[in-house]
């Protein structure tokens, strides 16, 4: 199944962009679900069709209320934050009771059960797999939080498998047979069993939402209003996507302003704002052959069927297609140039790839592809067989290929978009040639 994020900066339109990409999809005969974590009145607005509050925690098995059909081969639902999070904070009382009476403390009450902050990530990751799963649909839109924090839910599934095997490794699971006796000499009943099955259940969970966000037909679609600020908040956002492995697909520059016939009507100062933005996100995301989609500024926020489909009659996207480069520009319906015959040519996730430099100049080189990311916003730290890299506020722990692991970081660089990492065997590690 096709699945497309859609992420930005604040304010963007992300809601807008995400249903007008799930309408055109849906309107190629696509069978189309939009899930949006919003619980404000902007998605109703937009689809023109009232969505559902989110059922009681657990029903029909699915971390958001009743799809509607907000157009023909297009359902549309929000993501159950709260209901998700108080289902599993139950779940994990039922599973954890006898530890609570090893600590003399009560459970919450039901009603105590109230969402803390960080619950919709976990929300989202839910509803992410629980989508793939019932594989009822031929294209999953997701209506992403802000470009940031999107980064971090992404890495989540990652980071959080990586908590559990540090705190609960395989060799102290494989102990458990020695807790009744355990238990007898201190006492006092040692923890359940069901907690250790708990994380095992954890990170099963876990692997299969990392396997979604990791797979071939996963994208993230970014959206901006074409202005300074934007360029350089996206420019941050996609080098952490990047650090993620997440490949973006689109951009949409949402909201443009007419550059020819009645730009007149618009101030001046900000139509020109809007083109030189437009410039340099041309110049800097089409080199790497990502699309870039324009929407056009209605002169009101889009509201029901009509604004959404001329959203999408009028958009615009601009690709570079061919062999030799050219620049081309697809009018109407462009946002579903990345939805058609996947993957695009030419647009393909540059590979973590290690290059073998040992005859020519002694090292090993690994390469990360970063764009958008800054040099001086770049950390690096190795730690035994893994590498620390961090991008501004993103960090990232990567397992070192085995290759790697018997050598020292002798150096790195960032070039043209790509963190080069420099290796130099280790003498002491490194296999003798005869």
């Amino acid at each position: 199944m096709r699945t497309v994020l859609v992420t930005g900066t604040g304010g963007a339109g992300r809601t807008t962009t995400a249903a007008a990409t799930a309408l055109v999809a849906a309107r190629r005969g696509r069978r189309v679900l939009l899930l949006t974590t919003d619980r404000g009145p902007a998605p109703d607005a937009v689809l023109g069709t009232v969505l559902p509050s989110p059922p009681a925690a657990g029903a029909a098995g699915v971390p958001w209320a009743e799809p509607v059909e907000a157009a023909p081969g297009l359902w549309a639902a929000r993501i159950a934050t709260g209901e998700h999070f108080q289902d599993r904070a139950r779940d994990l009382q039922e599973r954890g009771a006898s530890l609570f009476d090893l600590l003399g403390a009560a459970p919450l009450d039901p009603e105590e059960l109230t969402e803390l902050p960080g619950a919709e990530p976990l929300a989202v990751l839910a509803a992410l797999r629980a989508a793939h799963t019932a594989a009822a649909w031929d294209l999953l839109v997701v209506d992403m939080p802000p470009a940031h924090e999107t980064v971090r839910l992404l890495a989540l599934p990652e980071q959080l498998r990586r908590y559990l095997r540090r705190l609960l490794p395989a060799e102290r699971q494989a102990a458990r047979a020695l807790r009744p006796m355990l238990a007898q000499l201190a006492g006092v009943p040692m923890p359940a069993q069901r907690m250790y099955e708990t994380a095992e259940r954890w990170e099963a969970e876990l692997a299969a939402v990392q396997d979604v966000v990791e797979a071939g037909g996963t994208t993230v679609r970014l959206v901006a209003g074409p202005g300074p600020l934007a360029v350089e908040t996206l420019r941050l956002a996609r080098a952490g996507l990047a650090l993620q492995g997440c490949r973006v697909d689109t951009l949409v520059a949402n909201r443009v302003l007419p550059a020819g016939d009645g730009a007149d009507l618009w101030p001046a100062g900000l139509v020109a704002e809007q083109r030189t933005a437009l410039k340099a996100l041309h110049e800097e995301y089409l080199i790497d052959g990502i699309t870039l989609c324009e929407l056009p500024h209605l002169g009101r926020d889009p509201r029901g069927h009509e604004d959404l489909g001329a959203l999408v009659d009028a958009a615009t996207s601009t690709t570079i297609c061919g062999e030799g480069g050219t620049v081309g520009i697809v009018e109407g319906e462009g946002l579903a140039d990345e939805l058609d015959g996947w993957p695009a040519t030419g647009s393909e996730p540059d590979a973590w790839t290690v290059e073998d430099r040992l005859a020519t100049d002694g090292v090993l080189l690994w390469r990360l592809p970063l764009p958008g990311a800054d040099r001086d916003a770049l950390d690096l730290i190795r730690r035994g067989d893994e590498l620390i890299v961090g991008v501004g506020p993103f960090r990232r722990v990567l397992p070192l290929p085995s290759a790697l692991r018997r050598c020292t970081v002798s150096g790195a660089g960032l070039r043209d978009g790509a963190l080069c990492v420099r290796f130099t065997p280790d003498p002491a590690l490194w296999p003798r040639t005869p």
